[in-house]
Formats: structure tokens, C-alpha cells, sequence
């Protein structure tokens, strides 16, 4: 079972524009200090924090408990203009599980409601017995060479971007979620998704779209130890210890 967290800024659309629209530097920097600063709380409990819109955080918190979650919400809003609500649900799949969270949240109230301050709404948690997070770290084969360094800036974040999108199409079929995380690098919280079904995307993308990828795979009762297995998967390919395009790590 898979423990994923929604965080949402409380309000955070009218406040932005209240008295009047807030410079957007400002901003900016807001939800970069923000998301590192729940990353950092979210990560000493070995969660992890996914940004989507800034306004809205995706976190994968298996071994994260209810004070846990208290404790982090007061602490921001002991420290920020702002404060933000939790949702928190648990499933088999990564998408049931964001989606229990959501739901759970929802029923306190709008994004925008200027009477939902703070709330902490479980649907789930998942027990220690239980706990199982499989995460695979993928990214695009030699985009160095092939890309940073042959065509414009711009050009290059396109294709990722693009890359980005065909990934989540489909993933999400498959009960998965993926994050963009820096560079060529994507994270895909990926329970119930078997290597072979991660193979058969990453070829049908290549046929596609023509970018070859590469994925490594961490099986974990957490989410960090999960990524870091991942990591150590993927660097394997890469140093030619594995040869097949998704290699597998297990805690």
C-alpha cells in the first residue's frame, strides 16, 4: 500500500491579489521556499515531496503519521503569510491514493474558501506492516550530447516537456503518476506497474516520438529508500552493470 499526501496552499489565489496583486518575484520565491521547506520536514520522516503547481504538492509519506502532518503545518505557518491544508489517502496504486486525498480534502471545502484554514483530512493511512512504495527514476539516454549541447535552450526544455507528456498519458493509464524533477529526469510513483509493463512505455515512446529513455526502479516500505534505490539502479545502466533498459532494485 502507497500513502500519498495532497498539500494545498489555503486560499492562495485571492491572497495573491490582496489588497493588491503581489509582485510576482515575490511569489516565485514563496513557492520555491515553500516547496523546499516541506521537502526538507517531509524527508526527515523519508517522504517525498513532488511539486505540480506550486500551489499544490503531491507527497509520498508512508511513514508518515497524523502529528507528523500537524507538526509540519504549524510549522509553516509559524514561519510564511500563508497556510496550507492536508489531505491524506492511501491505495494499492499511486492515482487511488492522490485521488483518496483528494477527495478527502474536497470535503472541507474550496481551494478558495476563506473558511477552510489548515484542515488535515485522513482517509487513509498506511499501516508500518504494510507499508510498499515502488518509484522508478527515469531519464532521456544521452541528452547531453544529442541535445543541451547542439540545439537552443529552449528548444531542449520543449522536448522534455513534450517527453514529459506522453509519459504521464501513459502512466496514468496504469494507475501511476509522474513528476518532472530537474534536468532529463522524471520520478514515477509506480505500485501495482510491473518492469515489463515500464518497458513496453518507454518503447512505445521511442517509436513515438523518437527519444530513447531509461529507467531504474526501487521497491521500498518508504519513499526515500524506494528513490534512492532507483538511483542506484539507473546508475547501473549507465555504468553498464545492467543491460536491459529497466533494472529493478529492492530494499
Amino acid at each position: 500500500m502507497i500513502q500519498m499526501t495532497l498539500i494545498q496552499i489555503d486560499n492562495y489565489g485571492p491572497w495573491t491579489v490582496t489588497p493588491t496583486p503581489r509582485t510576482e518575484s515575490d511569489l516565485q520565491i514563496l513557492q520555491a521556499e515553500l516547496y523546499a521547506d516541506l521537502q526538507r520536514q517531509f524527508a526527515a520522516k523519508q517522504g517525498l515531496v513532488f511539486f505540480t503547481r506550486f500551489d499544490n504538492m503531491l507527497a509520498v509519506t508512508n511513514n508518515v503519521d497524523v502529528e507528523d502532518h500537524l507538526r509540519i503545518q504549524r510549522s509553516i505557518r509559524n514561519r510564511y503569510p500563508i497556510t496550507v491544508s492536508m489531505g491524506v489517502g492511501a491505495a494499492e496504486t499511486p492515482y487511488d491514493a492522490q485521488r483518496n486525498a483528494t477527495t478527502a480534502l474536497q470535503t472541507y471545502g474550496g481551494a478558495q474558501s476563506d473558511e477552510r484554514n489548515e484542515v488535515l483530512a485522513i482517509d487513509g493511512l498506511v499501516n508500518k506492516e504494510d507499508s510498499f512504495v515502488q518509484i522508478a527514476h527515469i531519464d532521456i539516454n544521452g541528452i547531453t550530447e544529442s541535445l543541451t549541447d547542439i540545439i537552443p535552450a529552449y528548444d531542449t526544455s520543449f522536448i522534455v516537456n513534450r517527453v514529459q507528456h506522453f509519459l504521464m498519458k501513459k502512466l496514468i493509464e496504469k494507475g501511476s503518476l509522474l513528476f518532472f524533477i530537474g534536468g532529463d529526469n522524471f520520478m514515477s510513483p509506480c505500485n501495482g506497474l510491473e518492469p515489463q509493463g515500464l518497458l513496453k512505455i518507454i518503447e512505445e515512446i521511442e517509436e513515438e516520438i523518437n527519444v530513447a529513455l531509461k529507467a531504474g526502479v526501487g521497491k521500498a516500505p518508504t519513499a526515500e529508500k524506494a528513490a534512492n534505490l532507483a538511483d542506484l539502479a539507473l546508475e547501473e545502466i549507465r555504468d553498464g552493470f545492467a543491460y536491459d533498459l529497466v533494472h529493478v532494485m529492492k530494499e
